[in-house]
């Protein structure tokens, strides 16, 4: 068998490609910029190109900084408090952004365009956020 096709090193390499920030970021702007040229497909070519890349775009970013600061934010709190504050601070951050880059893009169907790419965020902040003060306890008890 030849090294390239040892089993070991192709699931080496896929959980380094599935781990990697720039396949998040790739994974983020595609999924949820087509979501936005699919909500705006109606208005026109143009219209939902320019919604899906200024979605693509700002989901990207998001989830670059998403992460890094729900960790950073979980470590200088108590257990309560790094379940609750930041994905709350999180979800009204990430809500404020949709809303003023698909002002700004002049998206015409916005809040069938954010729903989506919020929802998922959202989501992810409060279940990220619960596994790290849960991950956390379990290192202080044993």
């Amino acid at each position: 068998m030849s090294p390239r096709a040892n089993p070991q090193t192709l699931a080496s390499r896929l959980q380094s490609f599935a781990r990697s920030s720039a396949t998040h970021v790739a994974f983020a702007f595609l999924a949820m910029g087509g979501w936005a040229v699919f909500a705006n497909h109606t208005h026109g070519l143009e219209r939902a190109a320019i919604s899906g890349l200024a979605q693509g775009a700002v989901s990207g970013l998001l989830t670059l900084g998403l992460k890094r600061f729900l960790e950073a934010a979980a470590t200088r709190l108590p257990d309560l408090w790094a379940a609750i504050l930041p994905p709350a601070i999180t979800c009204a951050a990430v809500l404020a952004i949709l809303l003023l880059v698909h002002h700004l893009a002049g998206t015409p169907n916005v809040w069938a365009t954010i729903s989506v790419p919020y929802a998922v965020s959202s989501s992810y902040a409060w279940i990220y956020s619960a596994l790290l003060v849960i991950g956390r306890r379990r290192k202080t008890r044993g």
